[in-house]
């Protein structure tokens, strides 16, 4: 899942200074799971802006929803009154609910309200780690299941480097070693003759090196008729 961290209370307070009317959206999906945007964490929000607005003299109107998925027009449409009625939105979703938001509703003002990190698996509660970094062209099947591009700080396909000792990494002595583990998993599958097979440099064609992509699926488009029904033109 998208794993997301609020802003500090102080930078949220000083983007929103300037404007008299201001309405919080949060999202009950990634960022409701990792405790930083859902309905409590609105709630919370808005408590202590108007504390901090209440001991610093300003007067600020401040109201907070939550809608089920920010990144989908469908669920921001229900609260789209809401919105254009206020002078700023801050979102509470990841960055895509916020630019959701805005290329929605390009005249109004969406800020965000919290900084979108990683695509991160729950380790323990309160922790997550980046498993995947979306680059466009899976191998895992090919590592035993692990991502040597998330998981290794220099993204090998070749590994482990010369750096590695003790299982750990040599950019970060606290962190295993992804090819260790990659080793380690191959051997338990019985496919240790994979991490003796040489990889290609890989093709970053299909990740954002290549500027923003898009992900088109011709089976699950609308066709022309059915978008005359929903009334899409």
């Amino acid at each position: 899942m998208i794993v997301a961290k609020r802003k500090p209370l102080n930078e949220i307070a000083e983007m929103l200074a300037p404007y008299k009317k201001v309405t919080i959206i949060g999202c009950r999906s990634c960022v409701a799971i990792c405790l930083a945007g859902g309905e409590k964490e609105v709630k919370m929000l808005v408590s202590a802006l108007k504390i901090k607005n209440k001991r610093d003299g300003r007067k600020q109107q401040i109201e907070g929803t939550v809608v089920e998925r920010q990144c989908e027009k469908e669920w921001v449409q229900e609260i789209e009154d809401e919105i254009l009625d206020s002078d700023v939105t801050l979102s509470m979703a990841c960055s895509l609910g916020a630019q959701t938001i805005g290329d929605m509703y390009p005249k109004h003002l969406t800020f965000p309200g919290l900084n979108t990190g990683i695509f991160g698996v729950p380790e323990e509660q309160g922790v997550w780690s980046e498993n995947c970094v979306g680059c466009g062209n899976c191998i895992i099947h090919t590592t035993g299941g692990i991502c040597p591009i998330a998981r290794c700080a220099k993204s090998m396909l070749n590994g482990p480097c010369g750096g590695s000792a003790n299982r750990k990494c040599e950019v970060n002595l606290e962190v295993d070693c992804a090819w260790s583990a990659i080793y380690d998993r191959l051997k338990l599958q019985n496919r240790l003759d994979l991490i003796e097979s040489v990889t290609p440099a890989k093709d970053w064609s299909a990740s954002h090196s290549g500027g923003r992509r898009v992900i088109v699926r011709e089976d699950a488009k609308l066709t022309q008729h059915q978008k005359k029904g929903k009334g899409v033109t």
